[in-house]
């Protein structure tokens, strides 16, 4: 609760932190509109594989070109101001800068970016949840053993969920269930680049004026994202997905609590202690008025007769018999809101969610039925969706991350609906990402009783 007072005392010290932005796309960008205005930082260096694209951003969000004319990090380090380049590991390397923030979105680039920053002593706020959810329980592993701090991105609904289940649980609520909503029916898990604007509700003309990127919104919309970022509130949590994965039950934000309790007790939980998504969109397609779509959400109970009179004398909205109640945000701000990671990781060593276990796994599924030969498309394309799975049951199929699945050549027929393994695949081998990967498989093949990589 003190963020803010923290951050103005460094400013008023000359103490400032210093940061590293690695990609400054749309979630860079967004960042980017709040730096000038957060006390006690100095976004020392930006790193794109387009510069002059780095440079229009910062434009378009409002900063005067003067502020990031530095012709060198070092420039920058001495002046106050920002330099823009696209040597990453310069950026990474330099001595006075403190913290990465890695919002490239490219999974198996972020992976090799912040195995580099640990080794550099950097701290890392994660803003690419697909390499979090590929190699995060061991990319925090290697960060502890750095004695570094490793994060989710606040922002993006993985830490805001984190957030809310650790306030549940600080105030001694048992968590039931957490997660996010969503727009959803079955039949999307199968849409794909040429098919999504149709679903927004847009024409492909349209979506080009606005520079939308088909394959990313696809990525949200057929599922994948949704199974990403629950894989990772597993992994930074110890909440645990359902045996069949994600079933987006619908339900309005009141409703929560009756929809997330047990089957047992009326509601869709295979257990307590599991992630789901909220549908915004009944079985039928009507739109669910006041919906969780772009929000997060944490149900808990009231376990004692004292604390569900409690919810009633305080009008807590409750399921139907008293017990299961519900917190949530109805929006998330995306890179808006990344200076809360970037000041708790600076000022208290703290990350706003880091994985401590291997416990969900998101793995490529075919969309449709795959021949040998075709080249794998990864998340948000054609011929592959994210299928949320408890990791052990990925472990024990030998199932292929999603993040690995993109641009990869397939060796065995697939049918649709079935998950693929490391088997139906060529990969390379002496990728950064593909061998932390395999390293976290083996640990946990090893030794699959173990609930955490610090043990």
């Amino acid at each position: 609760m003190n963020l803010y007072a923290k951050l103005q005392e460094r400013e008023t010290n000359g103490k400032r932190l210093r940061v590293g932005l690695i990609g400054a796309g749309k979630f860079g960008a967004m960042y980017l509109a709040q730096v000038p205005k957060t006390p006690g930082l100095h976004l020392a260096g930006i790193a794109d594989l387009s510069p002059q694209n780095a440079r229009t951003n910062l434009e378009r969000v409002g900063w005067k070109a003067e502020r990031y004319a530095a012709p060198s990090l070092d420039a920058a380090i001495s002046s106050g101001l920002t330099h823009v380049g696209e040597d990453w590991q310069a950026l990474i390397a330099h001595p006075a800068v403190d913290i990465i923030v890695e919002a490239t979105g490219n999974p198996i680039a972020a992976v090799e970016h912040a195995l580099a920053a640990f080794s550099h002593g950097k701290h890392v706020v994660m803003v690419t949840v697909e390499a979090d959810a590929m190699c995060g329980p061991l990319l925090a592993r290697r960060a502890r053993e750095a004695s570094v701090v490793y994060s989710l991105a606040y922002g993006d609904q993985p830490a805001l969920i984190c957030d809310l289940v650790d306030w549940a649980r600080a105030a001694g609520f048992n968590v039931v269930a957490a997660g996010r909503g969503h727009k959803w029916l079955p039949h999307f898990a199968q849409s794909t680049p040429e098919t999504v604007w149709g679903h927004y509700g847009l024409t492909p003309e349209q979506a080009k004026i606005g520079g939308l990127n088909p394959k990313m919104f696809n990525s949200f919309l057929d599922g994948s994202k949704p199974a990403i970022e629950c894989t990772a509130v597993c992994n930074a949590t110890g909440l645990t997905p359902a045996p069949w994965g994600l079933k987006f039950p619908p339900a309005s934000v009141d409703d929560i609590p009756n929809a997330m309790r047990p089957v047992s007790e009326g509601g869709h939980l295979h257990h307590k202690g599991q992630v789901e998504v909220i549908s915004s969109l009944e079985a039928d397609g009507r739109v669910i008025p006041y919906d969780i779509r772009f929000g997060v959400w944490v149900v808990f109970e009231g376990e004692t007769e004292y604390i569900r009179n409690c919810f009633k004398e305080y009008m807590v909205r409750t399921d139907s018999s008293g017990r299961y109640a519900c917190l949530y945000k109805r929006w998330h701000l995306i890179g808006l809101e990344v200076g809360i990671s970037v000041a708790s990781v600076g000022l208290r060593r703290e990350p706003t969610g880091c994985p401590t276990g291997f416990r969900a796994d998101v793995v490529a599924t075919a969309k449709r039925d795959l021949k040998p030969s075709e080249i794998l498309d990864g998340e948000g394309g054609y011929t592959v969706v994210g299928r949320l799975m408890q990791a052990q049951a990925s472990l024990r199929i030998g199932g292929l991350p999603l993040g690995l699945a993109h641009g990869v050549k397939l060796l065995k027929p697939v049918a649709a609906g079935q998950p693929l393994r490391w088997t139906d695949v060529a990969v390379d081998e002496s990728s950064h990402a593909v061998k932390v990967r395999r390293e976290m498989e083996r640990l946990f093949a090893l030794h699959p009783e173990a609930t955490s990589l610090t043990q």
